[in-house]
């Protein structure tokens, strides 16, 4: 699950373009929007596409789940590592 929360920490700062974030100074447990990383719903619309396209997992911007879902680096890995769709290979 750690190679997930950083592999979803380089997708953030490489997605949004977070100019001066070093994806290891984000913490896993720390809010993603407004406090801690401060992102917004924009930031949260781009995330979700380039999760999508990433891991094969897709979240409805009508998901009430999607507060808890996006909370944190932690709470998204748990959710993609549930919802991820199988590895072809």
């Amino acid at each position: 699950m750690e190679a997930l929360e950083d592999e979803l920490k380089h997708l953030i700062v490489d997605t949004l373009r977070l100019e001066g974030v070093a994806p290891a100074s984000i913490d896993s447990d720390a809010p993603l929007f407004v406090d801690g990383l401060g992102l917004d719903s924009i930031d949260a619309l781009e995330l979700g596409m380039a999760i999508r396209k990433r891991y094969g997992v897709k979240t409805s911007s009508e998901d009430a789940e999607n507060r808890k879902i996006f909370a944190s680096v932690r709470s998204l890995a748990a959710f993609i590592a549930s919802h991820r769709a199988p590895q072809l290979g």
